[in-house]
C-alpha cells in the first residue's frame, strides 16, 4: 500500500476531456484540408465522421494533436480557424495549335486550285472580278442618254464574247490603222451569218485591237428594240436605233458608229449567195457623213457566212412569229438546241482606208447623186476586199 500512486480527485476525467477535445481539433482540420482538395476536383468527396458532429466542441478549444496528416503552422494559418489551402498543380497544356491555322489552309488549297484551273491569269482575273462588283455596288459607273453602259460592256458583254472571238472564231484583225484614235468616224460593213454576231465580233475588235481601244456604236433594227431584254441588252451594249437624228448626234460627239446597210436582207440570204453583198439602201448612212463631216471606213468580215450556212427557209412560221426569216440550217432545228452552236469557221475582219467627206461641205448631204456615188464607192470597195480575203483563206475553218 506505501507504494501506490496516489491520484487527486477529478484529475483522471479531466486527462479524458482534453484528450478527447485535442482528436475533434484534429478531425476538423482534416476535413478542412479535404474540403479544399475537393474544391479543386483532385479527390473525391470523403464521408463525414457524424462523431465530430456529435461532439459539437470548439476547434480553439484546445491545441491540436499530433495526427497522420503532416503539420502546420499555426501562426501561417487565417483567422477564424481556417487552413490555408496547399497549391495545386496544373496539368501542362501541351502543344498550342495557332489560331487561324485550318483557314490558312484552307485558302492556300484555293489558291492553288485557282492557279491550276485559271492559269497566271487568275489573280488579274479575280481582281478584276472584285473591282467591278465595287463598282457596281456603289454606282461608280456611267450611263449615257442613249443607254450605253461602258463599264458593264466591257466588263461583263465584251468578256463573255472574247472566249468566242478568239478560241472559236480565231479572228484575225487587218487594217486597224485606218481607223481613226479618235474623232468620229462611220464605219460601214457587210453583214452576214444568219444571227447578228458580225458587229459583236467587229465591237470586240476595236476594243482589244485598236491602241485607243475604241467603243463602237452600232445602229439597230426596229426588231432589236422590239423585243422584250434583248433592246435593254443592246442598248446599254450600246446600240441604237438606225434613224438619221441618232446617228448623226453620235457623230457629232465623236463616237465610231457602226452600220450593216445590208440590214435583214444580208444576214437572211441563202448560203448559195454568200458573200455577195445585197443593196445598201437608200444612202442615208452617207448622208449622216457628210452632214456632220466625219469620214466613211468601209469594213469587210469574212467567215460569218458560214457559221450557220442557210439552206432553206420556213416562211410560214416566219410569218407567224413576225419575224423577217426563219431559217434551216444544216445543224437547225434538226439537233435542237445544239443547232445554236455556230460552226467553228475562220474569221478575217479587214477595215479599209477611210473615204474622207470634210472637203464636201454639210450641204452636198442634200444632193441625191453624189450620194448615191458614195454608197456605190464604199459598196464596191467592200465587195473588191472580200472577193480578196477569200482567196487568200486558205479553208473556211482554217
Amino acid at each position: 500500500m506505501a507504494d501506490a500512486e496516489v491520484i487527486k480527485i477529478g484529475t483522471a476525467g479531466k486527462g479524458r476531456r482534453e484528450e478527447r477535445a485535442g482528436e475533434q481539433v484534429a478531425r476538423a482540420a482534416s476535413r478542412a484540408r479535404g474540403s479544399q482538395r475537393r474544391s479543386s476536383g483532385l479527390v473525391p468527396s470523403e464521408p463525414v465522421d457524424p462523431r465530430a458532429d456529435a461532439a459539437g466542441a470548439p476547434a480553439s478549444a484546445a491545441p491540436p494533436a499530433a495526427t497522420d496528416a503532416p503539420a502546420t503552422d499555426a501562426s501561417a494559418a487565417p483567422a477564424g480557424g481556417a487552413v490555408r489551402p496547399e497549391p495545386v498543380a496544373e496539368p501542362h497544356p501541351g502543344p498550342s495549335v495557332p489560331a487561324g491555322w485550318a483557314l490558312e489552309k484552307v485558302a492556300s488549297g484555293l489558291v492553288d486550285s485557282a492557279r491550276r484551273i485559271a492559269g497566271s491569269e487568275w489573280e488579274r482575273t479575280l481582281a478584276s472580278a472584285l473591282a467591278f462588283l465595287r463598282r457596281r455596288i456603289t454606282g461608280e459607273y456611267e450611263v449615257d442618254e442613249f443607254g450605253f453602259d461602258p463599264h458593264l460592256n466591257d466588263a461583263v458583254f465584251m468578256a463573255v464574247l472574247r472566249p468566242l472571238y478568239r478560241a472559236w472564231f480565231r479572228v484575225e484583225v487587218r487594217g486597224i490603222e485606218n481607223v481613226p484614235a479618235k474623232g468620229g468616224a462611220l464605219l460601214v460593213a457587210n453583214h452576214s451569218g444568219t444571227i447578228a454576231l458580225d458587229s459583236l465580233m467587229t465591237q470586240l475588235a476595236l476594243l482589244d485591237e485598236h491602241p485607243a481601244r475604241r467603243h463602237l456604236r452600232m445602229l439597230g433594227a426596229d426588231l432589236v428594240f422590239s423585243t422584250p431584254f434583248v433592246s435593254e441588252l443592246a442598248r446599254k451594249g450600246g446600240t441604237t436605233l438606225a434613224c438619221q437624228a441618232d446617228a448623226e448626234r453620235l457623230l457629232r460627239a465623236g463616237e465610231l458608229v457602226g452600220v450593216w446597210p445590208e440590214g435583214f436582207k444580208g444576214i437572211g440570204k441563202p448560203y448559195t449567195e454568200r458573200y455577195k453583198l445585197q443593196r445598201f439602201g437608200r444612202g442615208g448612212f452617207v448622208s449622216a457623213a457628210l452632214r456632220t463631216g466625219t469620214p466613211l471606213v468601209p469594213v469587210s468580215i469574212v467567215g460569218a457566212e458560214e457559221i450557220y450556212p442557210i439552206i432553206g427557209q420556213m416562211g410560214t412560221l416566219a410569218r407567224v412569229l413576225g419575224l423577217p426569216y426563219a431559217p434551216v440550217t444544216p445543224t437547225w432545228p434538226w439537233l435542237g438546241p445544239l443547232g445554236l452552236i455556230p460552226l467553228p469557221s475562220k474569221w478575217i475582219i479587214e477595215f479599209g482606208e477611210p473615204l474622207a467627206t470634210d472637203g464636201l461641205g454639210s450641204h452636198a448631204a442634200e444632193d441625191p447623186m453624189l450620194v448615191f456615188d458614195l454608197t456605190d464607192q464604199v459598196r464596191e470597195r467592200i465587195q473588191q476586199t472580200l472577193y480578196s480575203l477569200l482567196m487568200q483563206r486558205r479553208s473556211v475553218f482554217f
